[in-house]
């Protein structure tokens, strides 16, 4: 409540129960990026707001290529115009075929893009 709004006024912001709202809260569940996004316009702060102080795993693979970089790097890459814009258009895909194939093919142009890099100096 220290924006003067109740969870109760936030869950029909954004059109949930004040019971998925502490759920949120208390980190029982995951928040998606499109409702990460919608909350960030409510409380108007940027989306990196709820990221700030996390600490950023170091490591000598690249962004989103080590296992332990991966959740730090999808976190970065959603808070992205591109990110946000990607999710926005991937959800509303009704289709679940349609939804495998483009998963699909961003996998593959993903491996592709791998093989033609250069090597790291």
């Amino acid at each position: 409540m220290l924006v003067g709004l109740s969870q109760e006024k936030l869950g029909r912001s954004m059109g949930l129960t004040f019971q998925q709202i502490q759920k949120y809260e208390k980190g029982l569940n995951r928040i998606g990026a499109s409702r990460l996004y919608k909350l960030s316009q409510i409380l108007n702060v940027p989306v990196g707001f709820f990221y700030e102080g996390m600490n950023q795993v170091e490591g000598s693979a690249s962004p989103g290529m080590a296992e332990e970089n991966t959740e730090a790097f999808l976190y970065e890459f959603l808070n992205t115009r591109d990110g946000l814009e990607l999710n926005r258009a991937f959800v509303k895909v009704s289709d679940a075929s349609i939804r495998k194939s483009v998963i699909d093919l961003v996998r593959s142009l993903g491996r592709d893009a791998s093989k033609t890099r250069p090597p790291r100096a």
